[in-house]
């Protein structure tokens, strides 16, 4: 335990250092010169600060000001040393910051006892401000680590799209809502044309790196927050469209086809053309109590279907 005290009178200060000898935790430091005792104060980091209240030159109350205003050492508790006993006086030093007031010169049990308790009380404070950070910090850490877990847990590991799981979670969720709200959903259903052709010709791992730049244009075209691209499984990808009418498919479709073609991905063993093509199909509904989700994405895979039956590279939309 570390104390420091500020008193214009030596004897004051002799006379509370012979209090203490013998009490090995107590490591006291006495200054005459304000300046350096906040000086003092700052280097030894003190558990409690002895100050008089009455001095030449300066105010006590100044000083403990002076400690309360630094970042460092402005929660050391002050025991505010004086001559006077009115309540006034009191008053103002714990006003100014003082934790605690005794009348000088206090009787040594007394003195000791109040050093131990107010610092006590400090390195408690200390330890559970530590221990609250490091909490603190280890929850922000946990609560990172979770909201990553989540992510992961909700992202096709191949393509980073949403996967499977999630887009059967999303679209659930906006099939409820738009039966609340009674507005439109809209899905496109997306595969990659001849796939099998090119990883039989590529290899699986160029296969691989087409699937992720063709999600990526898919991603890129869904462009407002609420809209989600998935992998819907192998070379099918899915595109959820709320709050969008069957009228804007057709140039949504048209976009995401074109932004795929623009890849000059090169697949000569395609029928739609010399680079890598998708089709696509589109089913729009506001659903109604009576209806349900899954006739939603029926309605997107028939569409689809007809798209890939009419030659590929194109988009089919449910009537």
């Amino acid at each position: 335990m570390g104390s420091a005290l500020r008193d214009d009178q030596l004897m004051i200060g002799e006379a509370v250092r012979r209090a203490l000898v013998g009490e090995a935790d107590i490591d006291f430091h006495y200054c005459r010169d304000a300046d350096e005792a906040l000086r003092r104060a700052l280097e030894t980091a003190p558990t409690v600060i002895l100050q008089d209240i009455v001095m030449p030159g300066v105010n006590g109350l100044d000083l403990v000001r002076s400690y309360r205003a630094d970042p460092t050492i402005g929660r050391t508790p002050i025991i505010v040393l004086s001559t006077h006993d009115e309540p006034t006086i009191k008053r103002d030093a714990f006003a100014a910051g003082a934790d605690d007031y005794l009348v000088k010169l206090p009787d040594r049990i007394e003195l000791i006892a109040r050093l131990r308790y107010h610092s006590l009380a400090y390195r408690s404070q200390i330890e559970r401000d530590e221990a609250y950070r490091a909490l603190r910090e280890s929850q922000e850490q946990l609560l990172a680590a979770n909201r990553e877990l989540q992510r992961l847990t909700n992202v096709d590991g191949l393509t980073g799209v949403s996967n499977r799981r999630y887009f059967d979670e999303y679209i659930e969720a906006e099939w409820k809502r738009a039966l609340r709200t009674r507005t439109p959903l809209s899905i496109l259903m997306i595969d990659v044309d001849h796939f099998k052709h090119y990883n039989d010709t590529y290899g699986h791992l160029a296969g691989d790196e087409v699937l992720k730049k063709v999600a990526q244009a898919i991603r890129d075209g869904c462009r407002r927050s609420s809209d989600l691209a998935a992998r819907y499984g192998g070379e099918e990808f899915a595109a959820i469209l709320p709050l969008t009418p069957a009228s804007d498919l057709p140039l949504i479709a048209a976009n995401l086809g074109r932004s795929v073609e623009a890849l000059q991905l090169t697949h000569p063993a395609s029928s739609g053309g010399p680079f890598v093509t998708i089709s696509i199909g589109g089913a729009t509904v506001v659903p109604q109590t009576s209806s349900a989700l899954s006739e939603l994405i029926e309605a997107a895979d028939r569409a689809l279907y007809r798209a890939k039956h009419a030659g590929r590279n194109r988009a089919a939309f449910a009537a």
